[in-house]
């Protein structure tokens, strides 16, 4: 390393153009004093849903502890089974009917971080809970560019009723800023490219339209910044900054692949109507850009809070990349049919493998004395057990990462039945120094998420 002390916040800057830096060496202190107080690795929470429910008995293990084998859905995640916790048990209370009949979806993805029961309403009178991820954001989101970043794969621009009598904003978003404000999930990639490396500093939306249409790099405008700062570093660090800039041309590389291939292709197909242009068509393509990013936002500090909806909750999509044209929703309510389970279960492990992807992205990705994996707690669940009958209970949930040291991954925790899922979420939000009296019916902690 070069003599040269680095700033964390420091940027590469160009015309219109700001692009954040990874944690190199150069941005430790010197001297072995300054060292050993310098700050941890932030902690970075992400929450990941998936809609429909899953098919349980192909994701729940049957040993406990660290004695347990990964069944189907779960296998795709097997090279990280040390990295990650399974927890049975879990429940949400609050997306149960509790006397409102019909609209176990609406309720599922709205309860799913707020543990609360929301109101039954199709109209603009719309309540519901405080979020998890956004009790965190206002408490610590003055710390990153992005107090918090909602994302997601499929539009959920409908309005009214989706479900039973249930608003559309309730199946739609799982992040709720106030109890009338969900947050809706971006699910353009090149949207989100844009606002992670370009809108907020100042450029301006025709200078992006060109830079766009010209095929120009953001990368280019930030070139004589980037030699600048090369010929300061020491070797590591010109390694570390290659590899991470080389990332984000790959990504951008493929946000272009997409916009070019719907230019070509016309209307959006018939799976996922209303698609806007430059949405991969492939699901597998779309999800993973979006992690990427997500991968990107986290390893450069830009936020420490990202909700993601797989797709939304109710989603009729189909996936033919795996050979699957059935809608997925209609396929949960299988009615025991071997044929429809397996083409669940399918899906359920489709889901699962752009999930391995993520885990794998952060765990290849150096940041303070470990991997942003390890610095991370990951949430991967539903706010569905049994799609086919609309269960709320013993919830399918991981939480993948080590939480700065705070979590002992690679185990099956199993909780009595109807321990709110609200208490994992008081859990981790402690372990990020947010510690509020309640989220929705919890009751206690987990304290089991750190013991051996």
């Amino acid at each position: 390393m070069s003599g040269k002390h680095l700033h964390r916040r420091t940027f590469l800057r160009g015309l219109g153009t700001a692009v954040a830096l990874p944690f190199l060496d150069s941005m430790m202190p010197a001297s072995g004093a300054s060292r050993a107080r310098a700050q941890p690795a932030p902690l970075r929470m992400a929450f990941v849903y998936v809609p429909n429910g899953v098919h349980m008995a192909d994701w729940t293990p049957a040993g406990e502890g660290a004695d347990f084998e990964l069944p189907f859905i779960l296998e795709p995640v097997a090279p990280f089974r040390r990295d990650f916790l399974l927890i049975s048990g879990l429940t949400h209370n609050g997306g149960r009917a509790l006397g409102d009949g019909p609209g176990d979806h609406a309720r599922a993805a709205a309860s799913f971080l707020t543990g609360v029961h929301p109101r039954k309403t199709a109209g603009a009178d719309i309540r519901n809970g405080i979020s998890a991820d956004q009790v965190a954001a206002q408490a610590t989101g003055n710390r990153t560019m992005f107090a918090s970043l909602e994302l997601g794969c499929e539009d959920g621009r409908q309005v009214g009723s989706c479900d039973s009598g249930y608003s559309c904003a309730y199946s739609n978003s799982i992040s709720w800023r106030t109890p009338s404000n969900p947050l809706p999930p971006e699910i353009n990639p090149r949207l989100v490219f844009e606002r992670l490396f370009a809108a907020y500093d100042g450029e301006s939306a025709a200078a992006r339209a060109k830079r766009v249409l010209y095929k120009k790099s953001i990368l280019d405008f930030v070139a004589g910044d980037t030699e600048q700062l090369k010929a300061q570093l020491g070797p590591t660090d010109r390694r570390k900054l290659d590899e991470y800039l080389f990332g984000i041309r790959d990504i951008e590389k493929r946000i272009e692949a997409a916009e070019q291939s719907a230019a070509s292709r016309g209307p959006a197909p018939a799976q996922l109507p209303g698609k806007p242009a430059g949405i991969p068509v492939d699901y597998a393509e779309h999800s993973r850009l979006m992690f990427d990013l997500m991968a990107v936002a986290f390893q450069t500090d830009l936020t420490r809070i990202i909700t993601f909806m797989m797709a939304r909750e109710g989603s009729g999509r189909s996936y033919r990349e795996i050979g699957i044209s059935d809608a997925h929703h209609p396929l949960t309510h299988h009615r025991n049919s071997p044929e429809m389970i397996d083409k669940v279960r399918r899906i359920n492990r489709y889901h699962m493998e752009q999930f391995a992807w993520f885990l794998n992205r952060l765990k290849s990705v150096s940041d303070g004395d470990g991997t942003l994996l390890d610095h991370s707690i990951i949430v991967y669940g539903s706010g569905l057990s049994d799609g086919n009958r609309h269960r709320h209970e013993n919830l399918p949930v991981l939480v993948a990462g080590r939480g700065g040291g705070t979590l002992h991954p690679g185990r099956h925790l199993r909780f009595p039945i109807e321990t709110p899922m609200a208490n994992l979420y008081m859990s981790i939000l402690e372990r990020a120094g947010v510690e509020p009296e309640s989220i929705g019916d919890s009751n206690g902690k987990l304290q089991e998420l750190s013991e051996l």
